[in-house]
């Protein structure tokens, strides 16, 4: 019998954000009204969609003598189970003589394990898709606060949420989804928008029940502008929370490397008020390379500069100041080369990405460039770290 590796999509837990669709490189992913799907006959399975997707729902996979058709996956409300497979007919699949590395892929595939990006181990365990879209939680806005500089291009806020008595626990590095009100331009609900908390576990105001976010105001944005003109008192629906990766070691021998441009600071504020507030005397590193045009620019500059160095490492990177050549987050790196090559032989560090997509080759190119002149190799390295969930990157 010959079978087929399949790619799917989980529509119980889709939050239809469409980061899966946007990420596939040969266009195997699509959707209708009600699922995203994956076409069997151009997937190639390069992973490439797992670890952006918010909730796992893209990590799904079934081994199957035929394959699922668009038409089967658009009508599903939950995945088909995975048929019974024997060793054998995994076997079969593999081919005569096939090597134990395509046989253990294949056997994850019937298991379906498929590449998932995993969380630290010292990682608390998060709670995930307790609301939503249909069932969501009300948070009544506490306050709304412009974080970058008046006359700055940027209108960037801190947004302060309060769940009152209902029960919505998060980790730092989880997301929450926002459903602006209102219908577009089909008369059907504006799709949800997720955001990353900026607050740590216990709350923006510490052993309340209150959450914050890092919103930066798009000029068509449906959901930044509804967020960012938000008065407090006003009620907002609230999904999630998503993300079961992306989390703070709770090791406080853990090394925490943080690399972000703009509003892809909000997990790290998150971490650094984790790390200050209960182990304000790790023994591990806490370091940040924090990117944007300019100080007026960038989220959290006076807070920031409060910090001390005892807590946080920082460098800010300003790739727009007069007469300065310009400098990014790689650029930094590469300066801190001397500093970076021993934290990335140790096995406590953890690397964290976040920001806009186009950062990240330039990031993991200066990673590189730190191995080469240290004599380390940094595909080593790199595997290492992605099986032992040290590294992780959320772009947008």
């Amino acid at each position: 019998m010959s079978l087929i590796r399949q790619h799917l999509i989980d529509p119980e837990i889709c939050i239809r954000c469409n980061t899966c669709e946007e990420t596939c490189p040969v266009d195997a992913i699509t959707h209708n009204d009600d699922n995203y799907v994956v076409d069997v006959s151009k997937c190639q399975f390069c992973l490439d969609c797992i670890a952006p997707c918010p909730t796992g729902a893209i990590d799904n996979w079934r081994v199957v003598s035929k394959g699922y058709t668009l038409e089967e996956q658009f009508s599903w409300d939950e995945l088909p189970e995975q048929e019974e497979l024997e060793d054998q007919e995994i076997a079969g699949e593999a081919g005569e003589g096939a090597d134990d590395d395509v046989m253990a892929m294949l056997k994850l595939a019937h298991q379906g394990e498929g590449g998932k990006a995993k969380a630290p181990a010292s990682a608390a365990t998060p709670s995930v898709n307790l609301y939503n879209a249909s069932r969501p939680a009300i948070a009544r806005v506490m306050g709304n606060f412009r974080i970058t500089a008046q006359d700055a291009e940027n209108d960037i806020r801190h947004i302060v949420l309060d769940f009152g008595s209902t029960a919505f626990p998060v980790l730092e590095g989880q997301s929450i989804g926002i459903l602006p009100p209102g219908k577009d331009e089909h008369g059907k609900p504006h799709r949800m928008r997720l955001y990353s908390i900026s607050s740590a576990r216990d709350g923006e105001r510490p052993n309340h029940n209150n959450l914050a976010l890092t919103v930066k105001r798009e000029e068509k944005g449906v959901a930044s502008n509804y967020i960012c003109d938000l008065k407090k008192g006003d009620e907002v629906k609230v999904a999630g929370p998503y993300g079961a990766t992306f989390l703070m070691p709770n090791d406080p021998k853990a090394n925490v490397i943080m690399i972000c441009t703009g509003t892809g600071s909000a997990p790290f504020r998150a971490f650094t008020e984790r790390r200050r507030r209960s182990m304000p005397g790790a023994r591990g590193k806490l370091m940040i390379f924090f990117g944007a045009r300019t100080p007026e620019e960038l989220p959290y500059f006076g807070p920031l500069k409060k910090v001390p160095k005892s807590v946080l490492d920082q460098e800010l990177v300003f790739s727009r100041l007069p007469d300065v050549p310009k400098e990014y987050v790689q650029d930094r790196m590469r300066k801190r080369g001397d500093d970076l090559a021993p934290l990335l032989q140790d096995g406590n560090t953890h690397i964290f990405v976040c920001g806009l997509k186009g950062m990240e080759a330039g990031v993991t190119e200066a990673l590189a460039d730190i191995c080469r002149q240290h004599a380390l190799v940094w595909k080593d390295i790199h595997g290492a770290m992605l099986e032992s969930g040290r590294f992780h990157v959320e772009t947008y």
